[in-house]
């Protein structure tokens, strides 16, 4: 998926995947990762989601990356913090007191300046990709996080129905794309009301991926 296309819904504020309020599915599940408070959360092509506001009154330190600015100053503005902004080789940096927020290409965010992360919450990322990048993605992911235990959301549909993103990501394929190194969990499969675009029925998974001993 082209830059422009995310920075264009961003410009239009085309953002019906941006949900009004944290997700279910991660306030519900994301016990399963034991994480103690104060772990660091890593959440790639975040948005300004709702999640970060939910985690962050958890007492979970955060980082993310996005690939709009206009996102990521409008969740610090949402939050009601003043970040520092730093800028790096193809990457702003916006900080504030628990929580860090990167701006520009994903593949350009290396594991030194994210620093350690205790786990990955992955709702739309691997889902935002087209098949062609989703390998890459998962083993860069893997290589910024030291692989660390990932709550990894996915849809099922029929691609041919409706255009993605969201993209239909089968049982099988996150399979491929994470049990070299990790221990694979689905928690749960539930129905996506309205289905996709309301075009295709679709259920929706949580995956937990803790890594191998």
């Amino acid at each position: 998926m082209e830059a422009e296309f995310w920075h264009g819904k961003w410009e239009r504020e085309e953002i019906a995947f941006h949900l009004a309020q944290a997700n279910p599915l991660l306030t519900q599940y994301l016990e399963s990762l034991q994480l103690a408070t104060g772990a660091r959360v890593f959440l790639p092509l975040c948005g300004k989601s709702l999640d970060i506001h939910w985690l962050r009154q958890g007492g979970y330190r955060l980082v993310g990356i996005d690939l709009s600015e206009i996102a990521i100053r409008a969740l610090f503005d949402e939050l009601q913090l003043q970040p520092v902004i730093t800028q790096h080789a193809g990457l702003l940096q916006f900080s504030a007191a628990g929580i860090d927020m990167f701006v520009g290409d994903f593949f350009s965010l290396d594991a030194a300046l994210l620093g350690t992360v205790d786990a990955v919450y992955d709702r739309a990322a691997l889902v935002a990709l087209p098949p062609a990048m989703r390998t890459a993605y998962s083993q860069h992911l893997q290589a910024l996080s030291h692989q660390a235990a990932q709550l990894l959301i996915t849809y099922e549909y029929e691609q041919t129905l409706a255009d993605g993103p969201p993209f239909a990501v089968l049982a099988s394929e996150v399979q491929q794309h994470y049990a070299q190194h990790y221990q694979l969990s689905h928690l749960t499969r539930v129905a996506v009301a309205g289905g996709i675009k309301g075009k295709a029925p679709a259920t929706e998974s949580v995956w937990l991926l803790q890594p191998h001993k």
